[in-house]
Formats: C-alpha cells, sequence, structure tokens
C-alpha cells in the first residue's frame, strides 16, 4: 500500500457529474492499493498516518497529529501510485490491484480511517474519472510505503 500525504489548507475533488467534495485544513491523502495488500496494510498504514505528527504546535515546530489537531481529512483513489516507468515511455500499472479487488480494501480503509478518527472523512469516487484541487501547506508532501513484511 502506499500513500501520498499532503498537509493542506484545502482541498477538493470533483467528478464530471457535478459530484463534489471538500476539506479545510487537514490531510489529503492519495491511496494507492498494490495486487499483494490485504487487511494487515491497511490497519499499519491508518496507525501511521493518524500518529503522524506534521502539524506546528505553538512553537512552529512539527510536533501535532491530525488527530490532536482535530483536521479534516480526505482520501483518493490513485491507482498511478503504482506505475511503472522503469521501461519505455508508457506507465504500466500491473503492480496496482485490480478494480474489483482494490475497492473493498479502498472502502474497508476508509471506514476503519474513521472509526480511529471518530469523524467522517471525505472522499473522492472509486473508479471516476476526478479533479482534485489542494492548497498545500507548507508545503509538506509525505510518500509512505507499507512495510513488505506484514
Amino acid at each position: 500500500m502506499r500513500v501520498v500525504i499532503q498537509r493542506v489548507l484545502s482541498a477538493s475533488v470533483s467528478a464530471s457529474d457535478d459530484r463534489y467534495a471538500a476539506i479545510g485544513h487537514g490531510l489529503l491523502v492519495l491511496l494507492g492499493i498494490a495486487s499483494e495488500d490485504g487487511d494487515k496494510d491497511i490497519g499499519w498504514m491508518i496507525r501511521k498516518i493518524v500518529a503522524l505528527r506534521i502539524f506546528n504546535d505553538s512553537s512552529g515546530k512539527m510536533n501535532l497529529s491530525i488527530q490532536e489537531t482535530g483536521g479534516e481529512v480526505m482520501v483518493v483513489s490513485q491507482f498511478t501510485l503504482y506505475a511503472d516507468t522503469s521501461r519505455g515511455n508508457r506507465p504500466g500499472f500491473s503492480g496496482s490491484a485490480g478494480f474489483f479487488q482494490a475497492r473493498p480494501l479502498y472502502d474497508c480503509f476508509v471506514r476503519q480511517l474513521e472509526q480511529k478518527l471518530e469523524k467522517t472523512v471525505k472522499t473522492g469516487w472509486y473508479g471516476a474519472d476526478m479533479q482534485v484541487s489542494l492548497v498545500n501547506d507548507g508545503p509538506v508532501t509525505l510518500i509512505i510505503d507499507s512495510p513488505q513484511s506484514l
């Protein structure tokens, strides 16, 4: 499992059929699911995201987590995080889990994140062609892979 986490002042996602979701200060999580990912990866990644100390405290140090700040979270599926660009100029996506394998894992990830944060998590629309906008705060952007040994 791979995520790109961006600390944001705001973020929004829309789809062509006028669906729209937005958050204020918090985290935008772009979620990629690999074919070998499972429940252990979800649990590990959620614990990591919730505990990350990437928000500033009163001294201006990155020392607070999303739980401590009460910020909002948006999760957007992004299978392209597993693009293989090692050969040629067209990315290959064989490392990404297929639609029917990844969809339940994505849904489970969002539900477990909501339970851990005890609040609603905004989302994009799985499998849709989406437009994501954000104002990166910092900028702070992290790439996190779940351990291979889970």
